[in-house]
């Protein structure tokens, strides 16, 4: 029985939902961030705290885009 459940696991395609979500949710990331740039191009970011804030909530996207694209490929 084991066995079974392991052959027919091993035949599974893992889901690639989460790589789909994740990239869309970058791309809007990215569209929304350079939306926003172009029009307070004197202004933008308002303070090293936001600027340090948008880097890290790319680099959580693009890694966790990476790391979904590596396990459902």
């Amino acid at each position: 029985m084991l066995a079974t459940l392991l052959l027919a696991a091993e035949g599974a395609e893992p889901s690639k939902t989460p790589f789909y979500i994740l990239a869309a949710a970058l791309v809007v990331f990215a569209l929304s961030l350079s939306a926003v740039g172009v029009a307070r191009h004197e202004t933008f970011p308002p303070s090293r705290g936001v600027a340090t804030a948008l880097i890290g909530v790319c680099v959580l996207l693009v890694a966790g885009t990476m790391l979904s694209a590596v396990l459902t490929a």
